[in-house]
């Protein structure tokens, strides 16, 4: 199989269509077979619900060419999990978990002359998405549903390495108690555009936001989990029911623990103690690890002692192990790589 004529060492985090992208269509109380199309244009109602009411969501994810050759795709059946949960919280029919990661496999299988070479940097991303597709004028559900794939090759989410971020924590709240902060819907990522519009004109990376209830405990950023490393050397991710339960981190605790042999613990992480941490980073599909370097809380600045110039050492050993496992260099555990090629 030969690969497109693509720079794959200049590619950026961007959008480039590709030959085939999977389509299936819910009607009458059932989805159809799905096929792989030609066509990266939608067709739809003025009306359709999705624009009226942002009834969508979405799931995230990467398939990468090993260091042997193979091309693999990461804990599928995970986002395929995630986005069954988003579903049923939107008031929108599952996609079977099966066929979610079959079609996943069958999409990375159409285009895998853009699935980057190993030793590139690049990937190829997978974005997974459903909406609501019939005209919808009152406050109610779609009856009709479409659920894509398509996937885009990437380069690297920092080019040149991982630079420590500067983040702020945020006056505005991500999420609601009680609400949607823990379902991959289009709508949380819509709430959180201005705040990091705002940050990034203020000089700040990103936002940290706290819990919405009491606004003195850490959740997440608008699009990425935390981890943090105490002084002692045990990895922390905060606990909270308005977070998203990223595949990223979960799989980076089970690094910690099982591979590194690091104490981990989930809780709830007072704002307070933020000075006190060795080392902390943001964890998604995207970067796999964005380190910080620098907490400002309004008057207050907080300096890692990892430092502004590269990964802490902790940090560094879970990225590097993750990602070890995801590109075939590291032995990963029972069911995490699903081989596609």
């Amino acid at each position: 199989m030969e690969k497109k004529n693509i720079d794959w060492g200049s590619l950026g985090f961007a959008y480039m269509p590709t030959d085939k992208r999977f389509v299936a269509n819910y009607k009458d109380g059932a989805w159809d077979g799905g096929t792989l199309s030609d066509d990266p244009m939608i067709t739809m109602s003025e009306c359709a619900c999705v624009l009226q009411y942002a009834q969508t969501c979405f799931e995230g994810i990467k398939a990468y060419t090993t260091e042997d050759g193979r091309i693999v795709t990461f804990r599928p059946d995970l986002n395929a999990k995630r986005m069954a949960d988003s579903a049923k919280r939107l008031q929108m029919p599952v996609f079977p978990e099966e066929r979610f990661v079959q079609a996943v496999v069958d999409v990375v299988k159409a285009n895998a002359a853009y699935v980057p070479p190993y030793g590139s940097g690049a990937t190829l991303y997978i974005r997974p998405y459903m909406f609501g597709i019939n005209p919808v004028i009152g406050v109610k559900p779609a009856t009709e549903y479409q659920f894509r794939i398509f996937v885009t090759p990437v380069g690297p989410y920092f080019k040149g390495g991982a630079k420590p971020i500067t983040i702020r924590v945020s006056d505005v709240d991500r999420a609601a108690p009680h609400g949607t902060g823990d379902i991959k819907a289009g709508l949380n990522y819509a709430m959180s555009l201005y705040n990091i519009v705002d940050a990034h004109n203020k000089g700040f990376d990103e936002n940290m936001y706290l819990d919405p209830a009491t606004r003195t405990y850490v959740e997440e950023t608008g699009g990425a989990n935390f981890i943090f490393v105490t002084k002692d050397g045990k990895v922390v991710t905060p606990k909270s029911n308005s977070i998203l339960p990223s595949v990223t981190r979960r799989s980076l605790m089970y690094v910690a623990k099982e591979y590194l042999g690091l104490e981990v613990e989930e809780r709830r992480i007072a704002k307070d103690e933020l000075k006190d941490f060795a080392e902390a980073g943001l964890c998604g599909t995207a970067a796999v690890i964005s380190p910080v370097g620098k907490i400002v809380d309004h008057d207050t600045e907080i300096c890692l002692p990892s430092g502004m110039e590269e990964m802490g050492p902790i940090t560094k050993k879970l990225y590097d192990t993750l990602t070890g496992i995801q590109m075939g260099r590291i032995k990963a555990p029972e069911g995490w790589i699903k081989e596609i090629l």
